[in-house]
């Protein structure tokens, strides 16, 4: 199934690098609720994840020519709304919290959670240095491995890993702090 959905993707970049504006609408819908995701996780607000889902497919629209694959398009994808992504979180500190259940399809399979865990754990991870955020959406929303999200953040695998672990370790310091008081 998933090699089906692929082979579409594909033989939609390439008509659509042929000026098909319909195949171009295919690899929309095949992409958006990644893309969607990432902005969404990271940002914490739906209407600023719209836009920046918006404005990657414009970037996208723009920048077709260069897509050698649907691989090389879902990496440059990730890539591309990991930096938007970045690049509004530092004009924009968004105040509101997300809950996993809200946002669309993550790639990682989905786990039945606690939900005030889950939201607490969420608020954390919001809390967290924007790089250590990203490093860990990357890895346990869209379960890619070290090297993949050290290419999609330019950054070197060690530092991605250093990152995590870091980002990790706060979490384990900051959520029995943040757990006080609550009856379980």
């Amino acid at each position: 199934m998933a090699e089906a959905a692929g082979n579409a993707l594909e033989d939609a970049l390439a008509r659509s690098m042929r000026g098909d504006a319909l195949a171009f609408g295919e690899i929309v819908r095949g992409h958006q609720a990644m893309v969607y995701s990432l902005a969404l996780h990271f940002l914490r607000d739906a209407s600023l994840a719209e836009d920046l889902a918006q404005e990657v497919f414009l970037e996208l629209y723009r920048n077709l020519a260069k897509m050698k694959s649907d691989v090389h398009l879902r990496f440059w994808l990730r890539k591309v709304t990991c930096h938007r992504a970045i690049d509004r979180g530092r004009r924009k500190r968004p105040d509101g919290m997300l809950s996993l259940g809200q946002a669309p399809e993550p790639a990682a399979t989905a786990r039945a959670n606690d939900p005030l865990l889950e939201r607490k754990l969420w608020r954390l991870v919001g809390s967290l240095p924007d790089k250590q955020r990203l490093a860990l959406i990357l890895r346990y929303q869209e379960d890619l491995t070290v090297p993949e999200i050290a290419e999609v953040m330019e950054i070197p695998a060690n530092t991605v890993k250093s990152s995590i672990e870091r980002a990790l370790a706060l979490l384990r310091e900051k959520l029995p702090r943040s757990m006080r008081g609550v009856k379980v």
